[in-house]
């Protein structure tokens, strides 16, 4: 083994050992081809695609409506309780394995009941999943429920009340889907009630959509982190304000590569984000379409941008701060951290 396979394997160790959070993670990004077929199979859905091979290749994006249309036509598969609580514990799995102790996961609620599922089924087999992440592999959650962009805000609106029983099981709302064309003023009275009820609220903004999106979320909706938020850059002085007001922005590397937002991950802003003091956190989206789940995000940043083990640290330790647990929790779990890397 040569000098720079040894190093790399290393770093890779490295990346493998940092306990981390994941914050933007949308649980039906998660269906892998193979489970997507098994539920096809179980439910009595045909899909286009007699193969976990062909339906890989069809994991192939010139932007972002390719994905969702995709992505959409896969919810399809799931049905019933059991269907959400086994794509939920398949990710959790995946994630415990790299090391993930914390993830906030966004569900998009609106693209099942419009199929007819019971959000009640949806809900149930999520936390059941949660409940067992937590009780057997040590791993905390939160649920956010999001929006879906493209739909009215009646919709919206009826989505939340229909929330309103699971407070004890949905800690947060958030704002995902097609972006451009639908900016966050759209969901203003949404958010406005979702914080009356209590809910922590986040959305997505700036990945397609213009920084202003992102300025439109911070004051329309009030949110308390930005999901993606790359575009900020365009706008010296929103940089000047999220990073006075230390608003987490929650970026998605291979998932910006995958939707053709940045050219090839040389080119991704995240070094240049962090060196200007944005508070960033590295996710994966929706591993199963974008090639990754959060270890193969840090490897990829790491390998292509030249983040030293301190970078990748930092954003590990980003992603417990940035996260909805206690403060005590928090403070454990950078702990954890600082232990690794002094080790």
């Amino acid at each position: 083994m040569d000098k720079d396979e040894t190093h790399h394997m290393a770093d890779r160790a490295f990346i493998q050992s940092l306990p981390k959070a994941e914050l933007h993670l949308h649980i039906e990004g998660t269906l892998e081809p193979e489970l997507m077929l098994a539920l096809a199979e179980r439910n009595g859905v045909a899909l286009p695609y007699d193969s976990v091979e062909a339906l890989r290749a069809a994991y192939d994006f010139g932007n972002l409506q390719d994905f969702l249309d995709l992505y959409y036509q896969g919810m399809g598969v799931l049905q019933g309780e059991q269907d959400f609580y086994d794509l939920t514990w398949a990710y959790l799995e995946r994630a415990a394995a790299q090391n993930v102790r914390h993830a906030e996961i966004f569900f998009d609620p609106q693209g099942h009941t419009g199929r007819g599922v019971a959000f009640a089924s949806v809900v149930d087999g999520i936390h059941r999943a949660l409940s067992d992440a937590e009780a057997r592999l040590g791993m905390t959650s939160r649920l956010i429920l999001c929006f879906l962009r493209h739909l009215d805000e009646d919709s919206a609106l009826a989505t939340l009340a229909q929330a309103l029983p699971y407070k004890d099981r949905i800690a947060g709302i958030g704002l995902d889907s097609s972006e451009l064309g639908h900016p966050p003023e759209k969901f203003a009275r949404a958010f406005a009630r979702s914080r009356a009820e209590g809910f922590r609220v986040v959305a997505h903004a700036g990945e397609e959509g213009p920084a202003d999106y992102v300025r439109g979320a911070l004051d329309a909706l009030q949110v308390e982190r930005i999901d993606h938020g790359v575009r900020c850059l365009e706008d010296p002085d929103l940089v000047e304000r999220l990073v006075a007001a230390r608003v987490p922005l929650t970026v998605c590397p291979l998932s910006n590569l995958r939707l053709c937002v940045v050219e090839d991950m040389a080119g991704h802003p995240l070094r240049r984000m962090m060196e200007l003091g944005l508070f960033v956190t590295v996710n994966s989206d929706d591993p199963a379409y974008f090639g990754g789940y959060v270890n193969e995000n840090y490897a990829a940043v790491q390998d292509a941008l030249g983040l030293g083990r301190d970078d990748l640290a930092a954003l590990a330790r980003n992603s417990f701060e940035a996260s909805f647990l206690d403060a005590e929790a928090k403070r454990a779990l950078v702990a954890e951290v600082d232990a690794v890397v002094g080790g």
